[in-house]
């Protein structure tokens, strides 16, 4: 087996060590096991295991005519994982500050992670009177947010069971948290394919959200607008969903949804 010893630093030795080995194999593109075993300090063996086991996870591959590793397509697949969510928020913030062009109100694009939802841009509109709070790196919750509602019925079933398995938080007198209540609320979103919260979350500020997709037209982040409720009530609900649909198509377009219909 690996060595999982610690460090004197704290660290795992045989973790610092495997990520060492990729650090040397992202410099020289491809060395033996004898080479690496010497720029680790360690014996032949334990830098073979070491090998053996980046090997398996797919972070290394096995040059057989050279008898050397190089880096493998995992650390390919992970760094696309980077990308894409640097695409995301890039993309994310040009939409958002179109959108407040737009209307004057505050929105933000929001991704799910972990159980919650995470805002990952925001663009603040300018009226005497607007939603000013930062959200950006925010987590809120998935049951009492318009963007967290969208997040939730595209969810996974795991993490839809595990929210509605938890007691949910009363943020607010209007918050839902009938787990009954709630899954049914999810499949009127489903149908309809848009999110409310009014006053759930914060009294006083009403939010709308609406899915977007991405690769393969599945839901990847949601696009909301919020305001005071006194400025955006339940009237002006389908117009400005109108509205949403349009950036988040836009949105859904630069992250490579199949097509026009995507929202």
């Amino acid at each position: 087996m690996v060595e999982t010893e610690p460090a004197p630093d704290g660290t795992v030795q045989s973790v610092d060590r495997a990520i060492q080995i990729l650090e040397m194999l992202s410099e020289a593109r491809s060395l033996g096991v004898s080479e690496i075993s010497r720029q680790l300090g360690v014996h032949r063996s334990t830098a073979f295991r070491l090998l053996a086991t980046l090997e398996a996870r797919n972070l290394v591959e096995q040059e057989e005519k050279r008898g050397t590793y190089s880096l493998g397509l995992g650390v390919l697949r992970l760094a696309g994982h980077i990308t894409a969510r640097m695409d995301i928020v890039k993309d994310a913030q040009v939409v958002c500050d179109e959108l407040t062009g737009e209307l004057n109100e505050t929105s933000n694009v929001a991704i799910l992670d972990n159980g919650s939802a995470v805002n990952i841009t925001q663009t603040t509109g300018t009226k005497l009177v607007s939603v000013t709070r930062q959200y950006v790196g925010q987590r809120t919750p998935l049951h009492a947010t318009s963007t967290g509602k969208v997040l939730l019925a595209y969810a996974p079933n795991e993490v839809l069971l595990g929210t509605l398995s938890t007691q949910l938080e009363q943020c607010t007198e209007h918050t839902i948290t009938d787990p009954v209540a709630l899954e049914e609320h999810l499949q009127e979103i489903r149908e309809r394919e848009w999110a409310a919260a009014v006053e759930e979350w914060e009294y006083d500020t009403n939010a709308l959200a609406v899915p977007v997709r991405g690769l393969g037209g599945k839901v990847v982040a949601a696009l909301s607008v919020t305001a005071p409720s006194f400025r955006m009530s339940g009237e002006h609900f389908p117009v400005l969903v109108e509205t949403l649909r349009a950036h988040a198509r836009r949105l859904s377009t630069r992250l490579g949804s199949p097509g026009p219909d995507a929202v």
